[in-house]
């Protein structure tokens, strides 16, 4: 396969100009004829260029003086400082003894079952026709990184021997409960990719080939249920046949790759069309509502909002431009309208402590039946992935030149890349205060205070609902990855130990109150309740994420670089790779 050219990349939006205001009215002259007001608004535009040349200084000086948190990064205290990315390994160790005491409890419980329940013991499928092995196939190149030989090995037995997709029942293509795409076909490529090991390959084809009939609609936007065998394609009728965002937009990067290796068109045609027709879609703030319709490609009048539903919309925009090694520019591009609109209408900060979150808008009707929008200070722990991805972004898309300094600098990133590195480190911190609970967790919801809301909490978030004795859904913490996924990324691209060290922290709090002793972890149901109640299931995703970024982030920068990997939205890492085809659309 012949290399294609490498565009040459792009260096961002400059900052607009901004107009010289007529400040002041005094037209008295001093002694060499110039007039005060002359004088004056060439003060005020040196002030103006000083304090832009030094934004992140005076950002932080106010927010001291105010008593908010400071910034997230300041570019000129991180200059010149010593950068190690050597192994931490007694904690990384650590981490790889959390993933055996998982694992071996399902293997022991309930080898071969979609998912496992620590506290009985016991297994369960995601259909009544039975399961196709969503926990092993998702751990698989967890266990290739971390070495552990014998349990691949086994975990290897299964898939080539007992796997079957010949499974009557009604498979989801990606939201809610089963994750096909994501999870299975996905670890079934890094597993490959990982070890070489073409029985990998064949299966992941397999698989795509009875996912294939779910694109056979009038958009190609694909439906949201599958009869793996039948290989028919089901519409979803929760939801009216509308299909979300997050789901159709999150097959690129499996099937584009398994393009390459299979050397056919028709995956990644089939993963493009979805992207083109978003594309034609595109709404006047920027921004992507959750719902779209398969029939005429338009988006639904529904939430717009990072978390469920919209999240992985926004984190493939990137990861397609960096996929095929920064040759399709149509994806960046899309990027840069999307966090623009992003930073125009769901980028907040909190009223005392300056927390950066991202609300949600929803769509009401008033008394004349007339579509409105609400903005709701909401963000899910879904959206914590976004500080990560801002900053990966940020060194990836708004760069003056070609590469960039670990960590970087501010003369070597635009105006763009400055505000996505600066909210993405800010994101991050955010994410971090938010584990301020009793167990060190974080909750899956949180709200954020307002001013005039009469709202009291000792934070300036809070948990909607929560009270002694009554834990709302909002309240728990089911293993998620999304912060330790940003953690890893910040310290890839920083060295600074800081991530290194809340990462070890909400490593403890789950060792502390999600470990069963007898194996495996659970969901806690209150993350600010001590003792802590369970709710006995372990998700897929602590094996395939948050124990594998936790792995990564005390692994030294050799393991899975970020110039040439990046992961799927179940943190299974693909390679990058020039691609033989060219985008079809621009």
């Amino acid at each position: 396969m012949a290399d294609p050219a490498i565009r040459k990349r792009k260096t961002g939006k400059s900052s607009p100009s901004q107009k010289n205001e007529h400040l002041f009215t005094d037209s008295k002259r001093g002694k060499d004829g110039t007039t005060i007001k002359t004088v004056l608004a060439a003060v005020l535009v040196s002030a103006g260029v000083l304090l832009y040349m030094n934004y992140d200084t005076a950002r932080s000086f106010v927010r001291t003086r105010l008593g908010k948190q400071s910034p997230g990064w300041d570019f000129e205290a991180t200059r010149g400082g010593a950068v190690d990315f050597s192994a931490d390994l007694p904690k990384r160790d650590a981490v790889v003894a959390a993933f055996k005491h998982a694992w071996l409890a399902y293997e022991r419980d309930a080898m071969g079952d979609d998912e496992y329940h620590p506290i009985r013991k016991a297994g369960s499928n995601l259909t009544q026709a039975g399961g196709i092995g969503y926990t092993v196939v998702d751990s698989i190149d967890s266990m290739l990184l971390m070495g552990l030989e014998e349990e691949h090995a086994r975990a290897r037995k299964w898939v080539a021997e007992k796997m079957t997709f010949e499974r009557d029942g009604n498979f989801n293509t990606f939201e809610v409960l089963l994750f096909t795409t994501i999870r299975v076909l996905g670890g079934l490529l890094s597993a490959y990719h990982l070890s070489g090991d073409h029985m990998y390959a064949e299966r992941a084809q397999d698989l795509a080939d009875r996912i294939l009939p779910v694109f056979n609609t009038p958009t190609g936007l694909p439906l949201s249920m599958v009869n793996l065998k039948k290989r028919e394609g089901i519409p979803d009728k929760d939801n009216h046949g509308l299909v979300s965002t997050a789901e159709v937009s999150t097959l690129q990067l499996e099937f584009k790759y398994l393009a390459m290796l299979a050397d056919d068109d028709e995956y990644w045609r089939k993963a493009e069309k979805v992207m083109q027709v978003i594309k034609d879609a595109r709404i006047a703030t920027g921004l992507a509502s959750i719902f779209l319709n398969p029939d005429d490609g338009k988006f639904a009048i529904s939430p717009i909002r990072l978390g469920s539903r919209g999240d992985s919309y926004y984190e493939y925009l990137l990861k397609q431009y960096l996929q095929t090694n920064l040759t399709e520019p149509v994806y960046r591009d899309m990027y840069d309208d999307a966090m623009d609109a992003i930073h125009t209408h769901l980028m907040k900060t909190s009223e005392a402590e300056g927390l950066t979150y991202t609300a949600e808008i929803l769509p009401e009707r008033d008394q004349q039946g007339k579509i409105i929008w609400r903005v709701i200070p909401k963000q899910d722990h879904l959206v914590c992935f976004f500080g990560g991805s801002l900053m990966l972004g940020a060194v990836s898309t708004g760069t003056v030149g070609g590469t960039v300094s670990v960590p970087p600098r501010a003369e070597e990133l635009t105006a763009q890349g400055k505000r996505d590195w600066l909210s993405g480190t800010e994101l991050v911190r955010t994410c971090m205060a938010t584990h301020n609970t009793a167990t060190g967790l974080s909750p899956e919801i949180v709200h954020f205070r307002m001013a005039g809301d009469g709202i009291e909490s000792k934070h300036d978030w809070y948990i909607k609902g929560a009270r002694p004795g009554y834990a709302p859904y909002d309240a728990r913490y089911i293993l998620r990855p999304e912060t330790v996924e940003s953690l890893f990324i910040a310290f890839r691209l920083t060295g600074d130990p800081q991530y290194r060290a809340w990462g070890w922290d909400i490593f403890q709090a789950i060792e502390k109150h999600c470990r069963v002793e007898s194996g495996g972890y659970a969901s806690v149901l209150n993350v600010d309740e001590l003792p802590v109640k369970y709710e006995d299931k372990m998700e897929t995703f602590l094996m395939s994420e948050t124990l594998k970024y936790l792995y990564l982030l005390f692994s030294d920068e050799s393991v899975l670089p970020l110039n040439k990997y990046v992961f799927n939205t179940e943190a299974h890492p693909f390679p990058v790779f020039y691609p033989s085809l060219r985008t079809g659309f621009s």
